[in-house]
């Protein structure tokens, strides 16, 4: 049987401000076998990032963490201390931020924070340090790394920058990372070949991946599961290929239709309406103001996320009786 290198039982993140608690994340599960790659899916909202903050046990203030399990190769890391968690992240557990820029400092070369990280988690000597780093940056497909190391963080392109913050997010060679919109702000091209770099890293490490986005295009090309999200929830839970061919909840189905193709001509489909604020959320299935199958039930009753079969999971009063679009 393979082996879960992740399980999140029921996790609950809040925000407590001053206008109301903002429920961020409110009752995810899902699960993520070693060595593969899993997506996170959703609108901006949906609560993707604040689920990789609580793994990572960084949710800013003033979030917390009210309940749920997040089991970590079999250790709760809920249950950590803080001087516990620091041997988790980064040392095991690696995390490559949207945007480059807040993790590299401008003050400093990129040999100087690489330097710094390898040797936090292990001592070397620096010239031991020096060929470690030269390491990563070839890791990373960064031509003349010796040079590299001597330039600064503004010196560089935005998508070199994104693959030294992966480079450092790899130093010392994690079982999983995870990978939050790592290709926000860069040009199509250089996209294209961030997302070509990860997907080849997972594989030469037989790395646990996640990757957070938005974008379905993505998942397609990227991830062998998802774990849909919608405004905190968990809507539906599949294989790549299934979701795409035969989406089971209406959300999923929405999210695909909104995906322009260029093999084919078809009108994109906007979502309509906005992910709801969280501090209020809709009552009974969270999409239902935005859905077009909705009943009475979708109002008043949450949908329990249920296992359809085939390792598949769906939040959806109505799945059985839908027949909805996947991405022809």
């Amino acid at each position: 049987m393979p082996e879960t290198v992740l399980q999140v039982d029921d996790l609950k993140t809040y925000f407590f401000t001053e206008a109301g608690v903002v429920r961020a994340v409110d009752g995810v599960s899902f699960s993520l076998t070693k060595g593969k790659p899993l997506g996170l899916v959703g609108e901006s909202g949906s609560g993707k990032t604040v689920t990789a903050l609580s793994v990572l046990g960084v949710v800013p203030r003033p979030g917390k963490i009210v309940s749920g399990k997040i089991l970590f190769e079999g250790e709760n890391l809920l249950e950590k201390t803080e001087n516990e968690m620091r041997g988790f992240r980064g040392k095991r557990i690696g995390y490559v931020s949207q945007d480059p820029n807040s993790s590299l400092d401008p003050l400093f070369t990129v040999g100087n924070q690489l330097s710094e990280v390898v040797t936090t988690h292990e001592k070397m000597s620096k010239e031991a340090a020096r060929e470690k780093v030269v390491d990563l940056l070839r890791l990373v497909r960064i031509a003349e790394p010796e040079t590299r190391m001597r330039a600064y963080p503004h010196e560089l392109s935005g998508g070199m920058r994104q693959r030294i913050a992966i480079a450092r997010a790899l130093a010392s060679e994690p079982d999983l990372l995870i990978a939050d919109e790592p290709t926000t702000n860069l040009d199509v091209t250089i996209q294209a070949q961030v997302l070509e770099l990860l997907r080849a890293l997972q594989r030469e490490l037989d790395m646990s991946l996640i990757l957070i986005t938005h974008d379905m295009g993505i998942i397609a090309e990227m991830a062998e599961e998802v774990v849909v999200l919608y405004a905190g929830r968990v809507a539906e839970v599949a294989r790549t290929a299934e979701i795409f061919a035969a989406p089971r909840h209406p959300y999923t189905a929405a999210l695909l239709q909104a995906v322009p193709r260029v093999d084919r001509k078809r009108p994109l489909v906007p979502i309509g309406g906005n992910i709801p604020n969280l501090i209020t959320p809709p009552s009974g299935c969270r999409f239902h103001p935005r859905c077009a199958y909705m009943i009475d039930r979708c109002v008043s009753e949450i949908p329990p996320l249920e296992a359809i079969g085939g390792g598949r999971e769906v939040s959806c009063h109505r799945w059985k009786e839908l027949e909805l679009r996947g991405s022809s």
